[in-house]
Parts: structure tokens; C-alpha cells; sequence
């Protein structure tokens, strides 16, 4: 692994060199080379393509990408997201997702090296010339499907343009969602077609599975956003859609579009699950107490994830070359500003296959945290903390005996708390050489392939209406590894949706409970699963889970902290160190008169927090705005009225800045 981590070093210091020491002294200085001079070797391509690598991964003073669930019905912080708060979340002057920066890189590359890769005059090993003109395919995929997730509709351009205004205004028009998700997928086709199963220095970098899972997500995210969106201003042709008397060429048959990339999501994600293994759970006898031996627990927090079948990709770091992170210096010492809500805990089965509320669940109750974790889900055992669990393997305590997780610091500061008592415990390494400072040396996953047994059971019941042969034997698998009864019907039968919709946004889509129990743990199974891996906003976006919140507000919770688990916050003589609103002083909870649970939003019930009264949301919410100086930049030359613009704003969106949503 060395290598791969020299690799990247060198990448930082040398730019776009490539590090081969001997190749790199035999160059030219850096200040003579010219374009004619660059991408002509394997090594540019390589150095070129991960520089526009653009992947979430662990990085500042935080949890990393285990709090990327923060602000949805899963995860809060200290904080507000101005998402979940209609009027708070304002059309801006400047910036915004409306950027076209690595896809011009992108479209650079491919632009100068295909005619090159094609006629042969490209140094190097043909088949790592092919890779890294892949990872190019790849990187210009992803690069697009963020702006389809942001925007929506979007222009879709595959050159360089030149400084000419009048073709930098042309290329500007927006096309169809749909039609950009399509291009999408055919760059996916190149890439896979010219990526390695085994990439060069391992799974640092993209391979073909991580190629066939990305185009999975992004089959899924298209055809499910055209089924629940359907009838709306969301959907290309929908009712009140901004693009219609603007784009002339459009056409488009929904019904047509949604089975085409419902296949898509199908036949991809299923070339990556037959393929790949899941990571083993082996839960031990106390399950949650110390994991440092269980493969699933590990594959989240482990310095080097090469030998993980299931990681398709993931980054690598090492504090002695300055690549480093702070990960566990927050997961394992304290609640790093973040926590597990109640709804998303209460969400997670009994290992008997039962939800909590079920006649003969078992379920231990809420009175203390490890009553909350007995018997349940693996997952919840696994990767939410409880007092007591053993915290670090390698050290101990001055007395000699083991060093264990404290209570929840639930009035501490903001950077370090524990917001709602339930904390994250995914990512967490059992090493003290890990969790000091900025020591972190865990890798940070990217793709893993679990995901795509969730999108294969997600799209197949979506196109077929039912469970299929290879559906059932990947949820099976799924449900195996986490400790539950692998019988889904069992849940199924149990399923109360009206008690579900307690606990998940995801039991709605248009504004409409879920009537299909079958559908709605297949969206329970990916809630389990990706658990503090940032899909949540995903999933509830494309799902249009989100309605009902315009009319009926959700109070985020935590833990019951009015009850046994009040006793201790005590000082040393026995007085409460919990101050509620109104009693004097600055509050660190909610009231015990309003619930018994903590409510880290009703702390704070003052006119500066606008999310006091519970997440609502406005449909405009669903995509992001553009911003104003867009319009301005793509109308006719001197014109200050936005409308005159070849671009359209997304629905419920004003063109002017500092305004709010419409709807």
C-alpha cells in the first residue's frame, strides 16, 4: 500500500507529473511543458484522472462521512439545515450548483486523448491507457449525476468551448432530465467497457464493479424519481415544467423512460452482486461490546481496506506523509456534534425479523440504551454506541481495567456533543493511535457493493411488482448479515404503516402513505443498511417522501432522557446538571414537560431557530435553485431582466436573489 499513498503524495507536491521517479527525472521541467507535450504517457493519464477525483471522504474537524446523514430523519446535529425550513432556504446572487468546472477538465481529457489513444501514440501499457481513459468516463458520469440529483435538467456538453460568448449562451440550454440521465449511463457503458476488474495500486482507485454500481444508482435514482414525481412540474413534460416552450425538440413517453432505466438499474446492479461478497458478521457473544474481531464492523474503520471484497473503492491515509483525518478523535472520544434520532432507532427490527411495536417482538423498551440495542438489528448493536462497550483495545485504564464508553455527553460543546444521546459508532477504531488529534489513518469508503443488492430488490419490485428469485435471494443475504430472521415475510406480515409513519418519512411518497407493506421495508432494508452513510436526503428526494411535511411538521427526538437515564446528569451531591427552557440560565435541553424525549431542536425555541416548530419542507426543495447572476450572464448582452435568459429556474423558484421558495 505504500505505493498508492506515495502515489498520492506525489500527486499533491508534483501536480500534474507523474511520480515515477525514474520517468519523472527524465522530463522536462514542469515550467517548459506544453499541452502538445502533456497527456502523451500512461503516467500523465493517471495523475490527470485522480486529480478529478471528487468523492466525499473523511476530512476536517468531524466525523467524516458518518455524518453525512446529519439534517434528515436519521441523524441531527447541533445545527439546521435551512432545507427543512420553507423561506430560510433563498435563491442566492453568485454560485451555486450552475458550474461546469471538472466537467470542463473532463471534457479536456477526452477531447486531447481519445484521438491520441486511437491512432497509438500514447506511451504506456494499453491496457492501463484504456483504464484511465475509463476513469475519465467515469469521473464525467459522476460529475453529471450530481447536477441531475442539484438541478435536474441541465445542459449537456462533451467539449471545450472556446472564450466565445455567443457559443458559451448556446451551450447553456438545459436538456431534459431524463436525456441527461441517459447520457450519463452511456459515458457508465464506456467506462466499464475500458475500466479493470483489479485496478492499477488496488481499489484506490475506480474499477469496472465501481463503474457497474454507480450506473446502478444512477438508474435507480431516474427511474424511481420519474415514478413518484410523475404529474409534476419535476418530471420533463409535466404539468407547469419550465422547460416546456423552451426546448423544441423534446419528446418523451414516461411509462417508456422509467422501465428503460429501471432495467438499467437492474441488470448493472446484479453484475456487481453476483459477483462480489458482502463482508461476514461475526457478532461474538456481546454483541456491540468490542467488534474489533468482526469483519463488518471493521471493513467502517479499518486502516487499510484492500482485503475487503465488498469495498469498491475507498481512500487511503497515512499521518507519516501528512494524508490524514480526525475521524475517531470524535467518534471514539465523544458524539463528534451528532446522533441518531428516535424515529430512526425505533425504525430497526428485532433480530426475530418483528418490528418494536409487534405482539411477541421482545423489544426491552427505551429506558436505557442497551435495553434499546438488546435483541435488535445488528446493525443498531453494531454501530450505535452504549455506555459500558469497550472503547479502546490497546490501552488502559489507570487501574488497569478496560477503558469503556461513557455516558452520552449531551450538554457539552457543540464540536463534541452527543446531540441526541444515540451515537454514531460506525467508523469507530478500537486503536488510541487513532483517535489523538489528527491522527486518523482509517480509510473512507466510497462504493461498497451492499448497495447494490439494495438497488437490485429496490428496481426489480418497482418494474415487476414483486419479489423475483434473485430479489429475495439478495435480501435474504442482506437480512443474514445483519443478525435478522432472513424471512422478509415475516416483517412484511407484521408491518403496521400507520405506526411506521412515526418513525420514517420514507412510509410516504406523494404526500400519501405507502399501502404496499412489501415496498415499504424494502425502503426500511436500505435505511438499516446505509446507516450513517450519507443516502438518506437521496433516497427521500427521489422517493418524493418529503410531502407531507408541508402540512405537518416533524419534531426531531432522541433518547429518553426523562427517565432512569436523567440520574445521570447529576453532580457530586445529586443536583441535575439538565437545565430546561425557562428555568434560568442557557438551556442544554428540551422541556421534560413537552416529552420525555430529548428534542435537540426545542432547546433553542427562540425566532433564530426556524426549525423549533419541526421540519416542514416546500416542494420547490426538491431540486436546489439556480443562482441569479446565471440569467444574468446567459441573456442578451447588457440586459438585467433574468426571464431573457436561455436558461429556465426550477420550479417554485424565483430569479431573483434572496427570494424563498414558491411552493
Amino acid at each position: 500500500m505504500k505505493s498508492i499513498k506515495s502515489f498520492f503524495v506525489c500527486l499533491t507536491f508534483l501536480l500534474l507529473a507523474g511520480c515515477e521517479a525514474d520517468e519523472f527525472l527524465d522530463r522536462e521541467p514542469l515550467s517548459d511543458v506544453t499541452p502538445k507535450d502533456y497527456l502523451n504517457r500512461e503516467a500523465d493519464l493517471a495523475a490527470y484522472t485522480i486529480a478529478r477525483y471528487n468523492f466525499p471522504t473523511h476530512g476536517g474537524w468531524n466525523i467524516g462521512t458518518f455524518g453525512m446523514d446529519n439534517h434528515t430523519d436519521n441523524q441531527a446535529s447541533s445545527g439546521h439545515s435551512n432545507i427543512w425550513a420553507p423561506g430560510e432556504w433563498r435563491v442566492s446572487q453568485s454560485g451555486g450548483s450552475w458550474s461546469f468546472g471538472n466537467i470542463r477538465q473532463l471534457n479536456y481529457f477526452l477531447e486531447t486523448v481519445i484521438p491520441r489513444w486511437e491512432a497509438g501514440d500514447i506511451e504506456g501499457s494499453p491496457q492501463y491507457v484504456d483504464h484511465y481513459i475509463g476513469e475519465a468516463y467515469f469521473l464525467r458520469a459522476y460529475e453529471y449525476f450530481q447536477k441531475i440529483q442539484e438541478l435536474g435538467d441541465f445542459p449537456i456538453v462533451t467539449n471545450t468551448l472556446e472564450d466565445d460568448m455567443e457559443q458559451l449562451i448556446a451551450e447553456s440550454e438545459r436538456r431534459p432530465r431524463n436525456e441527461v440521465a441517459r447520457f450519463v449511463l452511456s459515458d457508465l457503458e464506456h467506462a466499464i467497457e475500458l475500466l479493470q476488474d483489479v485496478p492499477p495500486n488496488g481499489k484506490n482507485r475506480i474499477s469496472k464493479y465501481a463503474a457497474l454500481l454507480l450506473k446502478s444508482r444512477v438508474a435507480l435514482h431516474e427511474g424511481s424519481w420519474l415514478t413518484y414525481h410523475k404529474g409534476t412540474p419535476f418530471v420533463p413534460g409535466g404539468p407547469d415544467w419550465p422547460g416546456a416552450g423552451v426546448i423544441s425538440d423534446f419528446n418523451i413517453d414516461i411509462d417508456t423512460e422509467i422501465d428503460f432505466f429501471l432495467t438499467e438499474a437492474m441488470e448493472a446492479s446484479a453484475q456487481v452482486a453476483d459477483n462480489i461478497s458482502l463482508a461476514q458478521n461475526i457478532p461474538g457473544e456481546d454483541i456491540g461490546y468490542d467488534s474489533s474481531g468482526n469483519p463488518y464492523f471493521t471493513m467502517f474503520g479499518s486502516e487499510n481496506l484492500e482485503s475487503y471484497d465488498e469495498v469498491l473503492l475507498w481512500r487511503d491515509y497515512d499521518p507519516t506523509l501528512g494524508i490524514s483525518h480526525n475521524v475517531n478523535h470524535y467518534i471514539n472520544q465523544n458524539g463528534g456534534n451528532s446522533g441518531y434520532t428516535r424515529s430512526f432507532v425505533d425504525n430497526f427490527l428485532m433480530d426475530n425479523g418483528l418490528p418494536i411495536y409487534a405482539s411477541g417482538s421482545g423489544y426491552a423498551g427505551d429506558d436505557f440504551i442497551q435495553d434499546v440495542k438488546e435483541n435488535r438489528d445488528h446493525r443498531l448493536q453494531l454501530f450505535m454506541k452504549a455506555p459500558g462497550e469497550l472503547r479502546l483495545t490497546d490501552a488502559v485504564d489507570s487501574d488497569g481495567s478496560p477503558l469503556l464508553i461513557g455516558i452520552p455527553d449531551i450538554i457539552g460543546l457543540q464540536e463534541t456533543k452527543d446531540v441526541t444521546g444515540y451515537s454514531v459508532k460506525k467508523g469507530f477504531s478500537y486503536l488510541e493511535s487513532n483517535v489523538e488529534g489528527n491522527s486518523g489513518s482509517t480509510g473512507s469508503i466510497v462504493f461498497r457493493a451492499a448497495e447494490a443488492y439494495l438497488n437490485y430488490i429496490e428496481a426489480s419490485y418497482l418494474m415487476e411488482g414483486s419479489i423475483n428469485e434473485k430479489a429475495g435471494q439478495y435480501w435474504k443475504a442482506i437480512r443474514s448479515r445483519a443478525g435478522i430472521e432472513p424471512d422478509y415475510e415475516i416483517t412484511v406480515s407484521a408491518t403496521d404503516m400507520a405506526k411506521e409513519a412515526e418513525n420514517d418519512f420514507a412510509a410516504y411518497s406523494a404526500g400519501e402513505l405507502l399501502n404496499d407493506p412489501v415496498l415499504y421495508n424494502i425502503r426500511r432494508e436500505r435505511r438499516s443498511e446505509l446507516i450513517a452513510e450519507g443516502m438518506r436526503l437521496f433516497d427521500l428526494k427521489r422517493w418524493r417522501a418529503l410531502d407531507q411535511l408541508k402540512s405537518e411538521p416533524h419534531i426531531i427526538e432522541g433518547f429518553k432522557v426523562w427517565g432512569p437515564m436523567e440520574e445521570w446528569y447529576e453532580d457530586e451531591d445529586g443536583n441535575s446538571l439538565l437545565i430546561e427552557p425557562g428555568q434560568g440560565g442557557v438551556p442544554n435541553v428540551s422541556s421534560s414537560e413537552e416529552s420525555n424525549y430529548l428534542m435537540p431542536y426545542r432547546i433553542n425555541t427562540g425566532s433564530g431557530n426556524p426549525v423549533s416548530d419541526g421540519f416542514s419542507w416546500a416542494f420547490a426543495h426538491y431540486l436546489n435553485p439556480i443562482a441569479t447572476e446565471h440569467f444574468l450572464i446567459t441573456g442578451p448582452e447588457g440586459s438585467t431582466d433574468p426571464s431573457s435568459s436561455i436558461i429556465y429556474q426550477n420550479p417554485g423558484w424565483s430569479t431573483q436573489a434572496g427570494t424563498g421558495a414558491e411552493f
